[in-house]
């Protein structure tokens, strides 16, 4: 997973420096659909305190840090395929609906996701 996303990051490097905000935008997203699949679920992140100033607030050191999940490539890779197919579905209902210029676009910023996987 490291590689993945440090090759995604690099990217986003090059992307910003160049100012193609396309690939900018893309590679953002991609990097925070991994970043959310890394996420647990709020009542997994820490023991609420019973009592106190506020009832059921998370208490102590690290109170306000939550554990990350341990992604594997295959898990990142089925985050971006899983952009890419959202990406596409929406293309396709935009030139269902007439709209063949925002299609072409989405299906472009596809395409982008594709070398990722």
């Amino acid at each position: 997973m490291d590689d993945l996303v440090a090759w995604m990051r690099a990217d986003l490097t090059a992307a910003m420096r160049a100012r193609d905000r396309t690939t900018t935008a893309v590679l953002r997203a991609a990097l925070g659909a991994v970043a959310n699949a890394e996420s647990v679920p709020v009542r997994e992140a820490g023991r609420p305190a019973a009592d106190g100033p506020v009832a059921g607030a998370v208490t102590g050191v690290g109170a306000t840090e939550a554990p990350r999940r341990v992604l594997s490539a295959a898990d990142v890779v089925a985050v971006l395929r899983a952009e890419r197919d959202e990406r596409l579905a929406a293309a396709d209902q935009l030139a269902a609906a007439g709209s063949s210029g925002a299609a072409d676009e989405l299906r472009g910023t596809a395409a982008l996701l594709e070398r990722y996987l």
